[in-house]
Order: structure tokens, then sequence, then C-alpha cells
């Protein structure tokens, strides 16, 4: 697989957008709306050329501030979908994919199953099948990088399910330096391998999405990735596990060892919920609460508890007999509670 690679200094209305990526595989970009995101994009496809910078395919330089280089959108070997996929609406499918290139037109219809749609106009479609036909239309010009841009934003849940699953299936098979950017985690996470958060131009943290959850470089990264964060004070004694005391006024435990003011990060699914307090020796970090929302999201809920929220399953919310405004005790093991050094 080739290997782009990309390091820009872009001055944006609010902030400085600074950015340095090696992409040989799937990428997802995350982050808040307004955070540089489409930038980057447009920085690697031409369309916005940076006072400083570099960007390359393998030995293909589009970009060298330096040396004066600065090739247009129609020199790079570019695949880009739009948010809102920009489909000729005049044209029929097979046109739209045309215009990207017509050599493989038959072979990318078949293999993004929109063959039986080829007469069709965009207006006839369906999100799904709008944005596979952006997609297709991408890869006719048999690009060395692809870039997506929210590709999942403006479909309903029930078709996003589906894409991120068609998306998640076909990206690594194309064997292009993918980039895709995002402000939903939950559909980075879903179609890339590598995750990279953005806020305010900065890359706060770049890694699997496993490294994200387990061991986030900061608070934003935690609570973007879905975790409870929480602020209190810890007190590292000798030997034994790390005393947190919370601004709420509970103490908890952790396992990994810091001093002074902390964020604790607490994921939804390692809470285990109980109606009474269970024996402090099963579960030493403890908290009670009144309940204040339970959300379903397919099988699971969420459950609002004080400061917390967890997740369990539909059946598990069933036999507690959750509901609004009843008090529960939310419990979680000192090895799943970790600590970040506030400020880092």
């Amino acid at each position: 697989m080739a290997l782009l690679s990309l390091r820009f200094a872009l001055p944006l209305r609010e902030f400085r957008l600074e950015l340095a990526l090696e992409l040989d595989g799937v990428l997802a970009l995350v982050g808040p709306s307004g955070a540089g995101k489409s930038s980057v994009l447009s920085v690697i496809a031409g369309i916005i050329r940076p006072p400083s910078g570099r960007v390359a395919l393998d030995d293909e330089v589009w970009l060298d501030s330096e040396r004066g280089i600065h090739l247009s959108p129609d020199r790079r070997r570019v695949g880009l979908v739009f948010q809102e996929y920009a489909l000729f609406p005049h044209m029929t499918v097979r046109q739209n994919v045309a215009y990207g290139g017509r050599a493989k037109v038959d072979e990318l219809m078949e293999r993004l199953r929109i063959s039986q749609l080829g007469a069709a106009r965009p207006g006839q479609l369906s999100g799904g099948e709008r944005q596979r036909v952006a997609l297709a239309r991408a890869l006719a010009r048999e690009p060395g990088v692809l870039l997506l841009d929210e590709p999942l934003a403006s479909l309903d849940s029930h078709t996003k399910a589906a894409v991120r699953a068609e998306l998640a299936a076909l990206l690594p098979a194309l064997g292009l330096p993918t980039l895709i950017v995002t402000h939903d985690y939950e559909d980075a996470v879903a179609v890339a391998d590598r995750v990279g958060v953005l806020v305010d131009g900065r890359l706060r943290q770049l890694g699997s999405p496993e490294e994200l959850i387990t061991a986030p470089a900061d608070a934003f990264v935690a609570s973007f990735t879905g975790a409870n964060v929480l602020r209190g004070h810890a007190v590292r004694r000798p030997d034994q596990l790390t005393e947190v005391r919370l601004e709420s006024g509970d103490s908890i435990h952790s396992s990994d060892e810091l001093d002074g003011a902390v964020d604790v990060v607490i994921h939804p699914w390692d809470i285990t919920l109980s109606r009474e307090r269970p024996p402090i020796g099963a579960a030493p970090n403890q908290i009670r609460g009144e309940i204040s929302a339970l959300t379903r999201i397919g099988g699971r809920v969420r459950v609002a508890i004080g400061p917390l929220t967890a997740e369990l399953s539909a059946a598990g919310a069933r036999a507690l007999a959750l509901a609004p405004g009843e008090l529960a005790c939310a419990s979680f093991t000192p090895q799943l509670t970790r600590l970040i050094a506030r400020g880092v």
C-alpha cells in the first residue's frame, strides 16, 4: 500500500491548524464541529493551499511550500466523497460514476451494488444509495488516496448501521490510504483501524480504538470515547490503592498511582448497577444516587445515576426494575478506574 505523508500549518479563523501524519491504512479523524477536520481533507485534495507544509504520496509530491510546489486538485490522485455527496442531479447514476472515469464503471457499479440503479437520478435514491454512487464516482478516478468527509452524517440511524458495516468491509479491501473525518466516535471506530482526535487544530491523540479507550491522553479524549469523567483529588498511599475524593464528596479508589488533582475515567460498560449497596469487599467503589434518565439504544440501556452513566442490557434493566426517580447503586472496580493528571 502507498504511503500518504502530510505536514502543514494553516491559519484558520479562530486557531492555527497544525498536523503531521503518515497514512497507509484506514484512519479516522474525529472531533467536534469546527475542529479543522474538513480543512485537512481540503489541503490533501489541493482545494486549500497552506502557507507552509508538504503533502506527498510515496514519491509523488503534491505540495512542498519550500520548493514552490502546489499541484491543482485535478493533478492529484485523490478520490473525495463530499459530506452531501455532491452528485449531479441532472445525470443518471451511470453518468455520475462515469464522470469520475469511464474505465471501470461497470466493475465499480457491480462491486458497490448499484448496477440496477444505472438509469435512476440522484433524487430518486435513498441516502445509502447516494453514498454508494458518490463512492463509486470517487473510485472511478482510480485514486491513490481516498478521502471521506462525514460519510455517515446525513443517514438515518437504521441506514447508518448498514452503511457502517459496508464501509468496514469495503475500505480495507480497497488497499488505499483512506482518511475519514467525522464528529461521531462510534462511526470512527466502526470503520477505521486508527483514530485521531483533533481539537482546535491540534491532534490530541492518535492510536487504535482500544488505545484511546484504555489509555486516553486527556479528559477530552476520554469523554469523546464515551467515558464518564469525574474530577477529584488523589492521594497515593504506599502499598495501597490510590484514594480519590470526588468533587461530589464520594470517595473511591484506583489502582493507578497519582497524587493531586485528577480526572477520573470510568467507562459505562464497566459499571454494575444494583438496587441495594453490595458488600464493600465485593465492590470497593460505590456511588449511590437517583436515576435521572434511562435511554434505550438497540438492545442496551444507558442509565444516568448521580454523576455517572452506566450501560447494561435491556434484559438487565428490566430485571432490576429500574425507573427514573428510583435510587440505585453504581459499582466499579479500582482496576477499571483510570486516573489522568489534571491539565495534561
